[in-house]
């Protein structure tokens, strides 16, 4: 363990929730180490952008609706019969682009198929998440959407406020959208809607609004 990664550790264990930690000129491997020292399960969350590295500790106000906007993304699955793969707060980085993230959520749809029964995932030959979820209560998400655009995410919806908007990548940017590219009969307006429902009623009763809201609305091609 190194002098650097040993700071970095005793740092991190007095960060209060929902602080950000903020270091410049860190070198990948020192990235790297630290997240081999910090092993598995740790509650902080880690993005990396050319030798910036931010340390988040989250707030218990991320994890309700991050939970609603996955009991969401499930009833999707669900009732659109398609194979859809959570990797949570997985660690996604690609040394190549020097950019490493944590997101709060993020989804295989389109290519669920691709990381179904892969133990470990390497953005150098894998495809990244279709979808990515930040969550912003604490601090914002926008300076890390750099990292996620060269890690290559189609996709972000980022909820502050309690208002859900949808980036597309476009190019080595995002734009905001009217719908999503991973579901396109979904807009904004209406996941803002049954987030404000899940966070009010609970998830099981969203859950079952959602899916009925679903087979009303989605009419797929002939």
């Amino acid at each position: 363990m190194s002098v650097a990664t040993t700071d970095y550790l005793a740092a991190i264990a007095h960060l209060p929730a929902g602080a950000v930690l903020r270091i410049d000129d860190v070198p990948w491997e020192e990235y790297e180490n630290l997240l081999a020292d910090l092993g598995e399960g740790y509650a902080v969350r880690i993005f990396y952008d050319n030798g910036r590295m931010e340390v988040m500790a989250p707030a218990s106000t991320h994890e309700k609706p991050k939970s609603v906007i996955h009991t969401l993304v499930t009833a999707l699955r669900d009732e659109l019969d398609i194979d859809v793969e959570s990797l949570g707060s997985s660690t996604l980085r690609k040394e190549m682009r020097a950019a490493g993230a944590e997101p709060d959520d993020c989804f295989y749809i389109q290519n669920a198929a691709l990381v179904i029964g892969k133990d470990d995932l390497d953005l150098t030959h894998d495809p990244p998440p279709d979808l990515v979820v930040e969550i912003d209560r604490t601090s914002s998400s926008l300076d890390r959407f750099a990292i996620y655009a060269a890690l290559g995410v189609p996709e972000i919806w980022r909820l502050a406020r309690r208002h859900l908007r949808i980036h597309l990548l476009a190019g080595d940017s995002y734009e905001e959208s009217p719908v999503s590219r991973a579901f396109p009969f979904l807009t904004p307006q209406v996941l803002s809607e049954f987030i404000a429902r899940g966070l009010k009623e609970g998830e099981r009763k969203v859950a079952s609004a959602f899916r009925e809201w679903v087979r009303e609305h989605h009419h797929p091609r002939q």
